[in-house]
């Protein structure tokens, strides 16, 4: 079983900044991939970035592309989300998610942390 903790979450206002990070109790041979997503109140949970543990190849929504950046240290078997320019729309609990395929969809994700609430405030 692998476990997922997010943290970094807080309060900032738009145009700030803030750095997530989601630390895995270690990391299993099929999960290849890294993800995070976000729920805001209301509304379902969506995608937001993504890469395999390569790095090679990463994958963003088009809401967060040229302001969020998404990065891993394997040593550490953890996986960043840097967040700068944020807006009061990204707003939500923020999960970060271990999965197979590089992919947007929530289902492809084998293991999930237990979130981490991001607040922007206008």
């Amino acid at each position: 079983q692998v476990q997922l903790v997010e943290s970094g979450g807080g309060l900032v206002q738009a145009g700030g900044s803030l750095r997530l990070s989601c630390a895995a109790s270690r990391r299993t041979l099929s999960s290849n991939v890294m993800g995070w997503f976000r729920q805001a109140p209301g509304k379902e949970r969506e995608f937001v970035a993504a890469l395999t543990w390569s790095g090679s190849t990463k994958y963003y929504a088009d809401s967060v592309k040229g302001r969020f950046a998404i990065a891993r240290d394997n040593a550490k078997n953890t996986v960043y989300l840097q967040m700068n320019s944020l807006k009061p729309e990204d707003t939500a609990v923020y999960y970060c998610a271990a999965g197979q395929r590089l992919t947007n969809t929530l289902r492809a994700y084998d293991y999930w942390g237990q979130g981490t609430q991001v607040a922007v405030s206008s």
